[in-house]
């Protein structure tokens, strides 16, 4: 026999709480042990009732979904907290991913993608939002640096550009041919968008990529 799946939501609006209620219900391996309207009354339940999922709201009066996550998450790190909401800004999206939510899904979702969110998460993956997943890829490619395109060996050789050594230098120190030197030099300035070995140079030091003395 499966154990039953403790579920608590967590929202300021009635009509909320009592449509996920009523489906919930229908679920014979989910156990709903508790309703909260605010973030500050989900905390005290949580230590009182210690569930399984939490279907959180964002913007509640009396305590935020992200306030309420990241205490939750110090006491019930097994937790596994489902963002339900209307909201997929950047201001919301990621602190609450950084306060430790699980999952994050808008209101407009199915109450069948609900339950299979609650489902997954107690098998330890998550469900994302299509446009909140799309603001967490343009995020992460914000966040690249034109170095990290770079191979192990191409980061080898822009150390020591960084260093100032010519190309007969740099053969000398990682025992490869000038040719292959070359090769990697003129990978490098592409990969940066730079035009020449000096401008690398200065990009590595910016960077702090030198070599270990």
């Amino acid at each position: 026999m499966v154990d039953k799946i403790n579920v608590m939501i967590v929202d300021d609006h009635e009509m909320v709480r009592l449509g996920m209620r009523s489906y919930l219900l229908t679920e014979e391996n989910i156990n709903l042990i508790g309703e909260a309207k605010s973030g500050d009354e989900a905390i005290k339940l949580a230590k009182i009732h210690e569930p399984d999922v939490i279907l959180m709201d964002l913007l509640m009066e009396n305590g935020t979904g992200i306030e309420a996550t990241k205490e939750i998450m110090k006491f019930l790190p097994h937790c596994k907290i489902i963002i339900l909401t209307s909201y997929y800004d950047d201001e919301q999206v990621f602190p609450a991913l950084e306060a430790g939510v699980h999952s994050y899904l808008l209101k407009t979702s199915r109450a069948e993608e609900v339950t299979e969110a609650i489902y997954k998460s107690i098998q330890g993956e998550s469900v994302i939002e299509p446009k909140v997943a799309h603001k967490m890829m343009n995020r992460f490619r914000q966040e690249k640096k034109p170095h990290d395109d770079l191979t192990e060996r191409e980061l080898d050789v822009l150390k020591c550009l960084g260093e100032g050594m010519t190309n007969q230098e740099i053969s000398n120190y990682l025992f490869i041919g000038v040719k292959t030197v070359k090769t990697h030099v003129s990978n490098i300035l592409s990969k940066l968008g730079v035009s020449d070995r000096t401008q690398a140079a200065i990009y590595a030091n910016r960077q702090n990529i030198t070599l270990v003395k």
